[in-house]
């Protein structure tokens, strides 16, 4: 008799780590070892820094395993120098990485750009330090002085500028010990934003103190641009949930690519949302919504692995350069076809859910 086999998970789907490049400081801590042991078949190699391994970083030929890195690989560092930079449109302060990387693979993340031809997720192990630094950064804010966009009362961190935390949460214990940080803070908030659910957040207890954003768009463009992610009516679905579970739920509209019947299908989402959410859920919503940056270098990349996507992410008939603060060349929809987009956008948000409160749109 044939045994059954369950079918896997989302998580065993995108994580079945084989190889794990670890700092040996990383390797040896506590945060360390308990990654290992959740990836007890997993091979260590040990590296001396997490940024310069050269299997990975600047290896073209991984352009074609760009998903099979993500799903088997891991890396482990020691984050280094701990700074909260200012930012002021999605929150206050952005927090020191927990980690970076990712093991989904959406066409148009930004990350990649940084790594060169593999972005698979690093944990950084010390994290006693990184909440340490953050409640003593915190402390030093004192209370929010007056009421502004991002929060009317909270110093609002975000903990995943460079990742996915709800995929994280899979690896360690990180966002769980960054979630039971802000809990005992105030005057302050975690937020991030996220495009995969991941229903074991909903024990972490945040009490109202951890904002999650989940990025939503129509369902035609997330098939297409969207890889490895939870699907558009299962982060829906999840919102209520989140909300009851005590984390303060707003909407990422992230990125907003441009394309004809576009307008018809965020109509389509907007109803949806309307008709769906609790009123708990909207008397708390707000959104963010972001026009499409991409990049000519992950472009390249793209075309390797994934040549569909440039079809909707390059439209050098839209498009202009523009300079990011790092340093390289991006392109972004130009000035007058964005600023179209963004009144469109608002104004679908005004008609289908006007409950939903536009915190900034650019």
């Amino acid at each position: 008799m044939t045994a059954s086999t369950s079918a896997p998970t989302a998580a065993q789907r995108l994580l079945q780590v084989g190889l794990v490049y670890a700092e040996p400081e990383a390797r040896d801590s506590p945060r360390g070892q308990e990654i290992l042991a959740r990836f007890p078949g997993a091979e260590i190699v040990e590296v001396d820094s997490h940024w310069k391994i050269p299997e990975l970083h600047g290896n073209e030929g991984n352009v074609e395993r760009w998903v099979r890195v993500k799903t088997e690989t891991l890396v482990l560092g020691v984050k280094k120098s701990l700074s909260a930079r200012p930012n002021g449109r999605s929150a206050d302060f952005i927090a020191p990485s927990t980690s970076n990387g990712c093991a989904m693979a959406c066409a148009y993340c930004y990350v990649p750009r940084r790594k060169g031809y593999a972005n698979p997720i690093t944990v950084f192990t010390n994290i006693d330090k990184i909440t340490r630094y953050l409640r003593g950064h915190v402390k030093r804010q004192g209370v929010k002085p007056e009421p502004d966009q991002i929060d009317p009362a909270a110093w609002v961190y975000d903990i995943g500028e460079n990742s996915d935390c709800s995929v994280d949460a899979l690896v360690s214990d990180n966002v769980a010990d960054l979630v039971a940080t802000f809990r005992d803070l105030p005057t302050a908030k975690a937020s991030f934003a996220t495009k995969f659910v991941n229903r074991e957040l909903l024990d972490l207890d945040p009490q109202g103190r951890t904002r999650v954003r989940f990025s939503l768009m129509p369902e035609r463009d997330a098939r297409l641009l969207d890889i490895r992610t939870s699907s558009i009516p299962e982060r829906i679905a999840a919102i209520d949930d989140f909300v009851e579970a005590g984390y303060e739920v707003h909407l990422n509209f992230s990125p907003v690519v441009l394309r004809p019947g576009g307008d018809r299908d965020w109509a389509e989402l907007l109803t949806r949302l309307d008709d769906e959410l609790s009123p708990a859920t909207k008397a708390q919503a707000a959104v963010e919504v972001i026009m499409l940056t991409h990049n000519r270098d992950l472009h390249e990349v793209n075309l390797g692995w994934h040549p569909k996507a440039e079809d909707a992410l390059w439209r050098p008939e839209l498009q202009q350069a523009k300079r990011s603060q790092s340093g390289m060349w991006n392109v972004r929809y130009r000035n007058d076809v964005k600023r179209a987009g963004v009144q469109s956008i608002q104004d679908l948000i005004a008609a289908h859910a006007p409950w939903l409160r536009v915190r900034y749109a650019f």
